[in-house]
């Protein structure tokens, strides 16, 4: 079973021009065509913290359905975290991941079933300061080992991680392995890869990298990372 992952920070589907374009957002995402999305900054942070991305454009997309957390009715995400998956995936299992934190930032976790396997993702928005990364992706790696049904799993997000092998990556050890899709931010200019895709042992790579296109280079602040995984048969 061949998979492909992305994470996007969508900055509030702001982009480099300064709208606020979801359709542009919505275009982005069916470049990228992926069987499971990450999206951060998905939510307005005021207010009813409405989605930026209407329920109803989402679903005009055809194939992708947005993973239901429940915590606000006009949200599709928490903290700005949301998860996209195909339409025909069965969702076993959503929530939320409290993160230490003094700023708004969060994980949400959804168990998957895919072609019979079953599945785990994290998305994820960590914080600029690098303590409270570690601090937070401690207690994510607490979580996943606390569930039950292991799986075969797959975190990504914005990691606001500048360093290239350290810093808060120094939480993952064997079996995690870390991937570099590339540098992802400033959309306009690259130069850091804040955006990251971490998969347990199960999975074999077969691509990683940043999808540029003229959409997403203006689309917003950072662009879309992506993992084309593969995972063999029983």
């Amino acid at each position: 079973m061949e998979l492909t992952f992305a994470s996007y920070n969508i900055h509030k589907a702001v982009g480099l021009d300064r709208r606020r374009d979801p359709d542009r957002i919505l275009a982005i995402l069916h470049e990228i065509d992926a069987d499971v999305i990450a999206l951060q900054e998905a939510d307005r942070r005021f207010g009813r913290r409405e989605s930026v991305l209407p329920l109803d454009r989402i679903e005009d997309l055809g194939h992708y359905k947005a993973i239901q957390l429940g915590h606000r009715p006009h949200s599709i995400g928490w903290h700005g975290n949301a998860l996209l998956v195909r339409r025909h995936f069965d969702v076993v299992h959503a929530g939320v991941v409290a993160l230490p934190t003094i700023e708004p930032r969060g994980a949400v976790r959804a168990d998957l079933l895919a072609q019979g396997r079953r599945l785990r993702v994290v998305g994820m928005h960590l914080d600029l300061s690098g303590l409270r990364r570690r601090h937070q992706l401690r207690t994510i790696l607490t979580h996943l080992g606390r569930t039950d049904h292991h799986c075969p799993t797959v975190l990504m997000g914005d990691f606001n991680e500048w360093s290239l092998h350290g810093g808060s990556l120094r939480e993952f050890h064997a079996p995690w392995r870390v991937l570099m899709p590339g540098a992802s931010f400033p959309s306009r200019r690259p130069i850091a890869a804040l955006d990251r895709v971490v998969v347990s042992a199960e999975w074999e790579l077969l691509e990683a990298g940043v999808h540029h296109s003229p959409l997403s280079a203006r689309g917003s602040d950072h662009l879309p990372v992506f993992a084309r995984l593969k995972l063999p048969k029983f």
